[in-house]
């Protein structure tokens, strides 16, 4: 190795996964947010499992990653969910590359209100901190 390629940074891969928690919702309305995302995109967590209540007195966060590259549950990338209905407000953390938290933050924008509360920024990813309502 010579002494120039010893100081070339190294190329990052486009990181096309996201990472969505939602909290301040009930496991309904966790569902639909996911069942909605899975319509656009690849996800980690299996169609068919609903999200529950994990304690009866605390709240619960529900998690899954979802990848923005990859066709969802339609069978095409980019294809969006009808507008659903939610039983109330549901706060989602996003989490990922800029690219990958525009594409999904849009997917969401499709079927829901979004409304972005917080924000912050890092060299290679974003998080956002969105409140979706039904449209």
């Amino acid at each position: 190795m010579n002494s120039t390629q010893a100081h070339e940074p190294e190329v990052q891969a486009h990181e096309p996964e996201v990472t969505v928690e939602l909290s301040e919702c009930s496991a309904q309305d966790a569902h639909t947010v996911f069942s909605a995302l899975r319509t656009s995109f690849a996800c980690d967590r299996r169609p068919n499992e609903v999200p529950h209540e994990a304690h009866a007195t605390r709240p619960t966060v529900w998690n899954a990653t979802f990848d923005v590259c990859e066709p969802g549950s339609a069978g095409k990338l980019g294809a969006v969910a009808e507008p659903a209905q939610l039983t109330g407000p549901v706060i989602a953390n996003i989490q990922g590359g800029y690219h990958a938290v525009d594409r999904l933050r849009d997917a969401l924008g499709a079927v829901f209100a979004v409304e972005v509360v917080g924000k912050v920024s890092g060299d290679q990813e974003t998080e956002n901190q969105l409140r979706l309502t039904t449209k």
